[in-house]
């Protein structure tokens, strides 16, 4: 049996504050477009209002948080517009640095490492080394990330290891097989849509969905998500918490 090791989704104790918070960072265009900027403006103000939950996140004691930066259908966008991001991604893994020594962030990388750009993947495996032992919130950057793809090369990587294909061993290979499962994943700009972020890790997450675009994010609003995920009972497909009567009615 391969030495890889997963975590439950139970093993954080539920009614306390979400262990690990996954947030799909929704609105950066429309927010530039309401304002008559370019879209490129707003990846450029989304980039600081990550910064700002990071930090929210890190004095919250959140031990992991899930960003998703880039998708497997993003790629789809105009060349400018990737390459801009590209950039931005490049530019925040290294000016960032001395923040993750001050605060003992640890960065993560989860997604597809092949076909991302040379210089960016070098700033990535750079930053990823830096950090590797820090202590502190651990940064998973979904970059060149796609659910379905994970789960697609967890298989591949099951049957190259000749293992049985069951939940539990596909969960040892997905692409950060150590880190819980989200608690709780938000979505901002009023969507509701999954967008291909951790199928299989979110199996059972709570989702908070917030109107707000996630350049006007702050800390108050990870504050009011983190509090309302206090007020869920999570139960994973059980009943808890009352009695329930299962004979049938005369």
């Amino acid at each position: 049996m391969t030495e890889r090791t997963a975590l439950p989704p139970t093993a954080h104790t539920p009614g306390l504050s979400p262990k690990h918070i996954g947030v799909i960072m929704d609105g950066n265009g429309r927010w530039a477009q309401q304002r008559g900027q370019l879209r490129t403006q707003g990846h450029l103000e989304g980039l600081k209002a990550a910064k700002r939950i990071v930090k929210t996140a890190s004095d919250f004691a959140v031990s992991f948080l899930t960003l998703y930066t880039f998708s497997t259908e993003n790629w789809k966008r105009a060349v400018e517009e990737v390459g801009f991001i590209m950039g931005l991604v490049k530019q925040y893994l290294h000016a960032e640095l001395d923040f993750y020594r001050e605060n003992h962030i640890r960065i993560r990388h989860a997604g597809d490492r092949e076909g991302l750009p040379a210089d960016v993947l070098l700033e990535l495996d750079e930053a990823c080394e830096i950090t590797r032992k820090f202590d502190g919130l651990q940064v998973i950057l979904a970059l060149n990330y796609g659910g379905r793809d994970e789960i697609v090369r967890a298989f591949k990587r099951l049957a190259a290891a000749g293992e049985s294909a069951s939940v539990e061993n596909l969960s040892l290979f997905m692409d950060n097989p150590d880190i819980p499962d989200p608690d709780l994943i938000i979505r901002t700009a009023g969507e509701f849509r999954t967008s291909n972020f951790l199928l299989w890790e979110g199996a059972y997450s709570e989702y908070f969905i917030s109107d707000k675009l996630w350049p006007e994010w702050t800390g108050d609003d990870l504050a009011e998500a983190i509090e309302a995920y206090g007020k869920r009972e999570r139960r994973f497909g059980t009943v808890t918490g009352r009695k329930v009567n299962y004979e049938k009615a005369d």
